[in-house]
């Protein structure tokens, strides 16, 4: 069972988990590929966006166990 946590970097969790990616662009973190998604991680994209990252966390979690 996949346990993502807010220290993940944002391309690293959509890389190994592309079904992730629907859940970033529906909290409004749409820019996957811009230059900040290679370094930041969950917590600090969703702080950026003023998203709150344990909603994210529970959605992201969810869609990483699902095939």
């Amino acid at each position: 069972m996949a346990e993502l946590t807010k220290d993940m970097g944002i391309l690293e969790v959509v890389q190994q988990y592309p079904q992730t990616a629907p859940v970033f662009m529906d909290f409004g973190m749409g820019c996957l590929g811009c230059a900040a998604a290679h370094f930041e991680n969950i917590e600090q994209g969703a702080s950026a966006h003023g998203i709150d990252v344990d909603a994210l966390m529970v959605a992201l979690n969810k869609a990483a166990v699902a095939d």
